[in-house]
C-alpha cells in the first residue's frame, strides 16, 4: 500500500452527548507521545499504518475558548505586577534568609 498523504493523516476527537469516554484517533506522533507519555494512556487500537486510537474521559477534553483580549490599562497593570514579583523574587524578599548566599539557582550574591 502507498504511503498516506498529509491530508489522509488526520486527527479525530470524537464524542457524543452521552457521558461515555471520548475517542481520539491520530497519526500525529507528537499527539501520540503526549497521550501516552504525559497522560499515561494506552492505545486501544493500532491500524499498523501509524494511526492509533485512544479513549479518554470526556471531562478531560475542554471546549475551545475565544482568545482573551485585554485593554492597554490591564496589560500595563499586569506588566507592573510582574516587575514587582521579579524584583521581590530576585532580592530574596519572599524566601527569608538564604544560608547558601544565593538569590537564585544561577547567580551568587
Amino acid at each position: 500500500m502507498a504511503a498516506l498523504t498529509n491530508e489522509e493523516r488526520e486527527t479525530i476527537i470524537s464524542f457524543d452527548e452521552t457521558p461515555a469516554d471520548a475517542v481520539i484517533f491520530t497519526y500525529n506522533t507528537a499527539w501520540q507521545s503526549y497521550l501516552e507519555g504525559r497522560l499515561g494512556l494506552k492505545p486501544t487500537m493500532d491500524n499498523r499504518f501509524g494511526g492509533k486510537e485512544y479513549q479518554i474521559a470526556r471531562s478531560r477534553i475542554k471546549p475551545p475558548r475565544p482568545p482573551r483580549h485585554i485593554s492597554a490599562e490591564t496589560r500595563e497593570r499586569l506588566r507592573k505586577q510582574g516587575e514587582a514579583l521579579r524584583k521581590r523574587h530576585s532580592s530574596g524578599e519572599n524566601s527569608g534568609e538564604n544560608p547558601q548566599g544565593y538569590n537564585n539557582v544561577w547567580q551568587k550574591r
